[in-house]
């Protein structure tokens, strides 16, 4: 069965023992990339157990429906589903994902393949340094080819799901968890 998601029993529905994994290095040279970056107020540590904690996400997060881990990996990445909003004035648009998850503690780093929806195919990677006065260096890097439709892909990818859609919902999403790693801060340091 070699790395198979196989449930044991002294873990919880959904939660596996699988191996974790490997989604590599970000690849480089996609048609569509978008980078969203931000210093965060806290260290390294608070700021990526918050960005691992996906399931928490919709609470902190007014754009996010849900986020539903199907199984869980060893490394607490696994099969993630998600859907946000994408505001448009007073209207919202739905969008829904299935993405790997692998959390890299000692990098530490989160990647993400989507591998259901839309934007199948896309890579995703959250990279987190740490600076010299205790705050953190977010970095959220989306990476992509575009659907799979003849002709309009690439455009469709280029000039109106990543910069629309994709940095629409990843900037609200680390300004969010930006905050929410702040107060969490603010509450230890008190």
């Amino acid at each position: 069965m070699g790395g198979s998601d196989v449930v044991t029993a002294n873990t919880k529905p959904g939660v596996t023992d699988g191996v974790p994994y490997d989604l590599g290095a970000m690849p480089v040279g996609r048609a569509m990339e978008t980078v969203d970056e931000r210093v965060v107020g806290a260290d390294v540590a608070t700021v990526f157990s918050v960005v691992a904690a996906v399931e928490e996400w919709p609470a902190h997060l007014a754009h996010y429906r849900f986020v539903r881990m199907r199984t869980r990996r060893r490394d607490g990445g696994g099969l993630v589903e998600m859907s946000a909003n994408r505001p448009f004035g007073p209207l919202d648009w739905p969008t829904w994902w299935l993405s790997e998850m692998q959390i890299s503690s000692d990098t530490p780093a989160i990647r993400f393949r989507h591998v259901g929806g839309i934007t199948k195919g896309m890579e995703v990677e959250w990279r987190f340094d740490g600076l010299p006065d205790g705050t953190t260096r977010v970095r959220l890097v989306h990476a992509w080819g575009g659907p799979r439709w003849p002709i309009i892909g690439v455009f469709a990818a280029t000039e109106i799901i990543g910069p629309v859609f994709i940095h629409g919902i990843a900037s609200r999403t680390l300004e969010g968890l930006a905050r929410t790693a702040e107060r969490l801060r603010d509450r230890t340091a008190r």
